[in-house]
């Protein structure tokens, strides 16, 4: 009962910031938990689905009014079933892609057989649902995650790319710019409780993407999109004095410029309310700050990971408002050079050469504080000791992706990768066993594409290509005996299947097929495309 009143109090505070920030400024009703207050509480305390998701997306057959006025009503009398009730109001969609498997066809063939699984047309968002609406064609990940997701998209656009599917494509970079003027970034994902945080931002990458199918003219089509985003990643910036932060913003004590994930919302997770307030009753720590630091993570992507904990071994130790990130930084600097080339290309050279020069400078601050020379790679930064983490990740290697790293940055980095991360079933995300899915042992398609392009850059071939290998033949192999591709995979390739985290492996799924297509237009003399005559 305690906790339900601290709820309550907690919903009834960060309601009103949510209803008038968001339902007024951005045009959408509340979230599901804003929106079904004690219903919504009512049926996570009581576990009625396995997935705390499951609730999140449920679609309201009756306004929210009358759901409301018969909960209040019904729920006081002797006997009340609440799952009938739910049953009753709501509907649950089905999960299209998840049993889709082959293992009969080659793999390729299975990837392209799988694009109209996972693809959404704009009518197929309902009324009552937590869905914001797109304007055009896209594709979901699979499995639980049955809308768009942010940086997940430009992964699965390499595949679509590479199987003819460049309207697709287009399609997609085309939603996210719209969300991104709708809402002023791009959300987490298009629900309505993804709305207070985004994601890695890749869209510049999405718009390289498109660029080199459509040519340059790309840039300045979307550049106010580009810019946009921009604005919100730096929002506060021009106030703060060194050492300050504020939002998404770290100024160092130097004067640099550098950036951090971060949370509007200092609430449990609509997708994850019970797992976030179970983490934040064992934290000792004020509840907001817990869920503000599971949201930043969950901006992140990386959800979860030692990186963002202060014991690794216990998420109510995550302090992610704590940590400039590295992947982050290095992301944010390659948006300052789309910027400088898109303005360039409208002819507003003073824009350019402003974005030029901010470029210059946070290259010079990933360089100053993001740099470890003790372990030969970048790291994060933790803002409250001034120090750099000792960890070796695969987000280190991002500088590499946008050529930050000098060649002997890029040779210490190529060693410390061989030596801690690459593993026979792919690179590790971390080097630590938590029990968390954004560690070892669990390897992912992105960071393997981050790494084998970011070698690439500097010529660092032959780990490039053993990064490649290992993680085909990794999907192969389990293609080959589950008939699906998989969210993520292990590092050892006779162990059991990747887990970790707060549900279980997915099916579908968009970035791996994008990654595989990518990596084999790459490396046309890898295994794996001898099993694939499609390609």
């Amino acid at each position: 009962m305690r906790k339900m009143q601290y709820f309550v109090l907690l919903w009834g505070c960060a309601a009103l910031s949510v209803v008038t920030g968001y339902a007024q400024a951005q045009d959408i009703k509340g979230t599901p938990q804003v929106l079904y207050g004690s219903l919504f509480v009512a049926v996570q305390e009581q576990k009625l689905f396995p997935d705390s998701k499951t609730f999140a997306d449920a679609i309201a057959v009756e306004p929210v009014e009358k759901i409301m006025q018969a909960y209040e009503q019904q729920s006081q009398r002797s006997g009340f079933d609440l799952k009938s009730f739910v049953t009753r109001y709501f509907r649950f969609e089905a999960e299209p892609a998840s049993g889709y498997k082959s293992g009969k066809e080659d793999i390729c063939t299975h990837i392209r057989n799988l694009w109209p699984v996972l693809t959404r047309q704009p009518a197929d968002t309902p009324v009552g649902s937590s869905l914001l609406p797109l304007k055009y064609p896209y594709v979901v990940p699979g499995g639980r995650f049955r809308e768009i997701y942010y940086w997940d998209s430009y992964f699965t656009m390499l595949g679509l790319r590479y199987s003819d599917e460049k309207k697709l494509m287009r399609s997609m970079v085309q939603n996210f710019a719209d969300l991104i003027m709708r809402y002023g970034h791009v959300p987490n994902g298009n629900r309505s409780y993804y709305l207070s945080r985004s994601q890695p931002p890749f869209f510049a990458l999405m718009v390289d993407l498109l660029a080199e199918e459509e040519g340059n003219q790309v840039y300045p089509e979307f550049l106010p999109a580009l810019k946009q985003e921009y604005d919100f990643w730096m929002e506060g910036a021009e106030q703060l004095a060194g050492g300050q932060n504020y939002r998404r913003v770290v100024r160092m004590n130097d004067g640099s410029l550098l950036n951090r994930y971060y949370s509007d919302s200092a609430m449990p997770r609509d997708e994850s309310w019970r797992e976030d307030v179970a983490t934040a009753a064992r934290s000792g720590r004020d509840a907001g700050d817990v869920y503000r630091d599971l949201r930043a993570a969950a901006e992140s992507g990386w959800d979860f990971s030692s990186r963002w904990l202060e014991n690794p071994q216990d998420l109510a130790t995550i302090r992610t408002l704590d940590i400039v990130p590295v992947d982050l930084n290095s992301l944010l600097y390659h948006l300052e050079q789309v910027l400088m080339q898109a303005y360039a290309l409208e002819g507003d050279n003073p824009s350019a050469e402003a974005f030029k020069v901010r470029g210059e400078a946070r290259k010079q601050a990933i360089n100053d504080y993001l740099w470890n020379d003790n372990t030969g790679s970048f790291a994060d930064y933790v803002i409250s000791k001034h120090q750099l983490s000792q960890a070796i990740t695969a987000a280190g290697i991002f500088p590499l992706l946008f050529s930050l790293a000098d060649d002997i940055q890029a040779e210490r980095v190529t060693i410390a990768t061989a030596e801690h991360l690459l593993q026979e079933g792919g690179l590790l995300t971390t080097t630590v066993k938590t029990g968390q899915q954004w560690d070892a042992p669990n390897v992912w398609a992105p960071l393997q594409w981050i790494a084998v392009k970011g070698f690439g850059n500097y010529g660092k071939d032959m780990l490039a290509t053993q990064i490649a290998r290992n993680w085909t033949d990794t999907v192969l192999h389990n293609y080959r005996s589950t008939g699906a591709l998989k969210e993520k995979y292990t590092a050892y390739q006779n162990s059991a299947d990747a887990g970790g985290g707060e549900y279980p492996n997915q099916d579908g799924f968009g970035w791996t097929n994008g990654v595989l297509l990518a990596m084999l237009k790459m490396f046309p003399n890898l295994p794996v495309a001898k099993s694939c005559p499609a390609q």
